[in-house]
């Protein structure tokens, strides 16, 4: 349950460090760089990510961000596929 908690922190924060770049882009203002937006995903907030991306219509048409957001977020997918199997939660009981 803990890590659950986790996760949806880092995922909110994701999405926030998201939508204060859209602003900061709309208002002119300096933005986060794609590498710390990148950062910010690393943690397990690729579900963050994609949120501010589809629903914020932010960084949607560059094609070399989203091959990257995929990229973690595949490896996500994997790491928690592993640990998730690791655990023995996978088996039927």
């Amino acid at each position: 349950m803990p890590l659950l908690f986790l996760l949806a922190f880092f995922n909110i924060l994701c999405f926030i460090l998201f939508a204060l770049d859209k602003r900061k882009a709309q208002r002119g203002q300096r933005r986060i760089s794609e590498k710390t937006l990148h950062l910010a995903t690393l943690p397990g907030a690729a579900l963050g990510a994609w949120a501010a991306i589809l629903l914020l219509h932010h960084k949607n048409r560059k094609a070399a961000f989203w091959s990257i957001t995929l990229l973690l977020t595949l490896v996500q997918g994997a790491a928690f596929y592993l640990l998730y199997t690791s655990l023995g939660m996978g088996k039927a009981a």
